[in-house]
């Protein structure tokens, strides 16, 4: 996506749920079998584009605004997977919705994949996209850079769609700076998250980026862990994994375009209709 601004063609309706402590925004658009979408850092649901009006076709799609991220003001914790993921789980209950699909992008992503590790009963299946296991994936040249997000930078991104989006959407928009500290903390954390990987018990599709921030391997590294890789699929996929997983790695994007990519959607679609 090469536009400067993060917009949906998608309209839906829009509203907050109170779980948790936190005021989480989210909107429903479209009918059919729910399906949880969580963008990236910095973003919020407005960042899919058009991906968001081709799921919804064949979706109920329900973007979430993560704490401190676009309509949800920020409250008194830290950002971590767990505490997002529980905010999501209570999202699922709050809303009735029996074990919906979750589709994670970056952040979102680490997110989805703490839903399913954390409250299995509460996700039908599962996306990853431009996930990493650990901060080692990560291109050294690009993790220097992600060590220099603060509140400092704020100055530095009038112009990008991050700021601009989140200056239009969020109840407060002069804690953009308190945000940009506590992602740049989060970027910070030790993690390794291959157990919680290895340990899914829902069927699970990898998807990266021909040129995201980690090299394609990390992505199919990943998917060995889900048994994936390990035998020839078979005539009548015999041999894919048990668990349903599946990996996609997206020719000809990045992993700041992959989220509003057509191929995105249609790799997600088919996937959940598998």
């Amino acid at each position: 996506m090469t536009s400067t601004e993060w917009t949906a063609e998608a309209s839906g309706t829009g509203g907050y749920a109170d779980v948790n402590g936190i005021n989480l925004y989210y909107e429903r658009h479209g009918a059919g079998r729910p399906l949880i979408l969580l963008h990236g850092g910095l973003g919020s649901g407005e960042m899919f584009g058009p991906v968001l009006t081709q799921l919804a076709a064949a979706h109920e799609v329900i973007t979430v605004d993560l704490q401190g991220h676009g309509r949800t003001a920020d409250i008194d914790r830290p950002i971590t997977l767990d505490d997002m993921a529980a905010d999501i789980a209570a999202l699922i209950d709050h809303l009735g919705l029996d074990r919906p699909d979750v589709v994670g992008y970056s952040l979102g992503g680490g997110v989805a994949m703490h839903v399913a590790a954390n409250h299995p009963a509460h996700v039908g299946k599962l996306v990853l996209a431009s996930v990493y296991l650990t901060p080692d994936a990560v291109y050294p040249e690009l993790r220097a850079m992600q060590g220099q997000v603060n509140a400092a930078a704020a100055e530095y991104m009038v112009d990008t769609p991050m700021y601009q989006l989140y200056q239009k959407v969020a109840p407060r928009p002069e804690d953009f700076p308190r945000l940009l500290d506590k992602i740049g903390a989060w970027m910070m954390q030790s993690f390794d998250y291959t157990d919680k990987l290895r340990g899914l018990a829902v069927p699970t599709m990898i998807v990266g980026a021909d040129a995201d921030q980690v090299p394609p391997s990390v992505f199919a590294e990943m998917f060995t862990l889900l048994d994936g890789g390990q035998r020839d699929g078979g005539w009548t996929n015999e041999g894919r994994p048990a668990g349903g997983h599946a990996l996609a790695v997206l020719p000809g994007l990045t992993h700041y375009s992959i989220f509003a990519s057509p191929l995105f959607g249609t790799a997600v679609l088919s996937f959940l209709a598998s």
